[in-house]
């Protein structure tokens, strides 16, 4: 086999900081379009990977249910906040995202030590769909007093074995970043676990006011 090359087109951050070009087994081209950089079509390309933030590939890459976007992924490596991205990467596929496609994008990541996951081209993804509202109920439960933050934490980490707990976690990638995605999830699916819980409602607006 051919080693796959792999063209990174920088923009203003993102991925042209945090994925290397590594050699993996494929034949064929991938382009990568990290945070910033200007999306245009690459047909000839195995796969064409959009870095997306929080945003939709529908709002970046035109039309990615047409046909001739077979080749159209979107990505994103998921951070909380402002803590250190993670190692995992959630892959986005269009309804036109053929399986060549998929596997040469999951290839290229994995072959950079990331873990893999592919998902839909919805709001919020996998992670922030799942955890937002844990957050949420976590942040109203210390402000109706039913523990303390110090004791609903611990609870979380002996009790259910997670390695930090919810509120020490929101807290610690941004009550205000919080605000910001859990809002947009409001507002789209307008489902009561997605309404931002009343701290980061009062962080969002602190941050307003200095701004």
């Amino acid at each position: 086999m051919i080693a796959m090359t792999c063209r990174i087109h920088t923009g203003a951050d993102g991925a042209a900081h945090w994925l290397d070009s590594p050699h993996f087994d494929g034949q064929g081209t991938i382009d990568v379009h990290a945070l910033g950089s200007p999306v245009v079509p690459h047909p000839e390309s195995v796969a064409v990977l959009v870095e997306l933030d929080h945003r939709m590939l529908a709002a970046l890459a035109g039309d990615p249910w047409a046909a001739e976007a077979e080749n159209i992924l979107g990505f994103t490596r998921y951070a909380n906040g402002t803590d250190a991205p993670s190692r995992l990467v959630e892959l986005v596929r269009a309804r036109a995202t053929g399986d060549s496609a998929v596997a040469a994008a999951r290839a290229l990541f994995e072959a950079a030590g990331y873990q893999v996951v592919v998902c839909a081209d919805q709001p919020g993804r996998i992670v922030d769909r799942l955890i937002r509202p844990v957050y949420n109920a976590a942040l109203r439960l210390v402000d109706e007093g039913l523990a303390t933050q110090a004791d609903l934490d611990l609870t979380c980490r002996l009790g259910l074995g997670y390695v930090d707990g919810p509120v020490e976690r929101v807290e610690r990638g941004g009550l205000a970043h919080h605000y910001d995605v859990t809002a947009a999830l409001f507002e789209t699916f307008g489902t009561p676990g997605f309404a931002p819980a009343a701290r980061s409602v009062a962080a969002a607006q602190r941050r307003a006011a200095r701004t």
